[in-house]
């Protein structure tokens, strides 16, 4: 049974988080999370796939990315819990689904925080070429373990701070690679690059294109932790709307903008393979309008993109594992909360796990590529999810009485659903991409057993809500 009570219970059990965040920590919070390492390094490489076409590739995305911050929206606003997601899940499909989003989500989660610890380690080489990576990633996989631990007030000055770096240098390169396209101050670059190179705006024909929605895609993954917020913000139903609108603007315009600069200035027959600091196109385009030192400065971005990223998916880490253990999906002991308010044992179990990765990551690097391939069928597993669960949402609750409402509904969410699902089949069908499909597979199948062996051994007298 879904409904008024049952919504109420759930948000009711997730209680006793403190409610220390900002709106504007919200606001950095979420374009923190959806801008990571791979809009300073991976332009490049997508780009490399579409041609000027990327910025229809992104649009795409962003389209995705809008409709699922929306739906999120109404959902956060009536029932602001930890869990968000997981346990919207769990009202509006049936417990299983609660189970397996949170799980999912938090391993994903876990992944990537790992990723991002090694690609740290790896930019600070660049300075420190005689040092291991492997210390400075455990070193940072710690920082931020210990930043989570503490109160949730905590962890959002820091994040604040973190992504208005990351803000900061995007503003600062679409408004330097402007005046480059434009010719303030310097000969017009222009925007013959567009349209005038071999095969046009469509070099790649639309497959090409579709190929970079992938990456787009991939790119905003986090920027639904603005949802698992709500239950850490006063006044949910005015900061979440108000900030999901901004956020989604801004995400938007940042990518659109800070790639059409990219396209405009640097030949797409030029790029392709950018996996390094010095190689990437935000590099090449600073050393063009004569900024000193340009690869060590986008290199000091790059890390402090790399902790906001870790630092936003530990805290996601976190909340799922509090959500998964007051829903009695997980051993008691994980909803346990500090005095400041934090789930300190979710935290360090989440951390070693993190921890775990970053190690695989460095000394095994196939089995990682395997994990990552998990990570990714996994993400997008939970975004259908996330659709299909605003849509049962509405069926239970009438428009005229939510709070917030999103337009064009149901457009949006069925796009939405139908845009994720040809990326799966593009995955599967693509050898490049095809690895996520036989991994992660067999990783929901054996959550799903995992569920049912949870349900009937009821460990420790926990027994599994209904």
């Amino acid at each position: 049974m879904t409904g008024g009570s049952q919504d109420t219970a759930i948000v009711a059990r997730e209680g006793g988080l403190h409610k220390e965040l900002t709106r504007a920590q919200i606001i950095m919070i979420s374009l923190g999370g959806a801008i990571g390492t791979s809009l300073f390094l991976s332009s490049g490489i997508a780009l490399g796939y579409a041609g000027p076409s990327v910025l229809v590739s992104y649009a795409i995305a962003g389209f995705f990315a809008v409709a699922m911050v929306l739906s999120l929206s109404e959902m956060a606003v009536m029932h602001p819990a930890a869990g968000s997601f997981g346990t919207y899940a769990e009202t509006y499909i049936n417990p299983l689904a609660g189970f397996v989003v949170r799980y999912t989500y938090w391993f994903a989660q876990v992944i990537a925080t790992g990723f991002e610890a090694v690609a740290a380690g790896i930019y600070m080489t660049w300075w420190f070429p005689d040092t291991p990576v492997w210390l400075w990633s455990l070193g940072f996989a710690a920082i931020v373990i210990f930043v989570n631990s503490r109160s949730v007030g905590n962890f959002g000055r820091t994040e604040y701070w973190l992504a208005f770096i990351k803000v900061t240098a995007i503003v600062l390169f679409i408004i330097l690679g402007a005046s480059r396209i434009f010719g303030l101050g310097a000969e017009p670059v222009g925007l013959h690059n567009l349209y005038g190179l071999p095969g046009g705006f469509f070099p790649h024909g639309v497959h090409g294109m579709w190929m970079a929605v992938i990456l787009g895609m991939l790119s905003f993954s986090g920027i639904e932790v603005i949802a698992v917020t709500a239950g850490e913000v006063p006044n949910p139903e005015k900061a979440i709307p108000a900030a999901l609108r901004t956020m989604a603007i801004r995400l938007f315009l940042f990518y659109v903008l800070a790639l059409a600069v990219v396209a405009a200035i640097i030949p797409w027959t030029e790029t392709g393979g950018s996996v390094t600091v010095a190689e990437s196109p935000f590099v090449k385009i600073l050393s063009l309008t004569g900024i000193p030192h340009a690869a060590g400065i986008m290199n000091f971005v790059i890390i402090s993109a790399a902790l906001s990223g870790m630092n936003t998916n530990v805290y996601l880490c976190t909340r799922m594992l509090f959500s998964l253990s007051r829903g009695h999906y997980a051993p008691r002991f994980l909803g346990r909360l500090s005095r400041s308010g934090a789930p300190v044992m979710a935290t360090l179990l989440s951390g070693g796990f993190v921890l775990a990765a970053v190690v695989l990551a460095k000394f095994t690097p196939r089995a990682y590529a395997y994990l990552q391939g998990v990570a990714l069928f996994s993400i997008i597993i939970v975004w259908m999810a996330i659709l299909v669960c605003h849509l049962r949402f509405r069926r239970v609750h009438r428009a005229a009485e939510l709070p917030v409402r999103m337009p064009f509904f149901p457009v949006m969410q069925l796009a939405g659903l139908a845009i994720l699902l040809g990326v799966l089949v593009t995955m599967l069908l693509d050898p490049d991409w095809r690895l996520s499909w036989i991994v992660g597979v067999p990783w929901l199948g054996a959550l799903i057993v995992a569920y049912f062996v949870w349900k009937k051994a009821a460990p420790l007298g926990v027994v599994p809500a209904e």
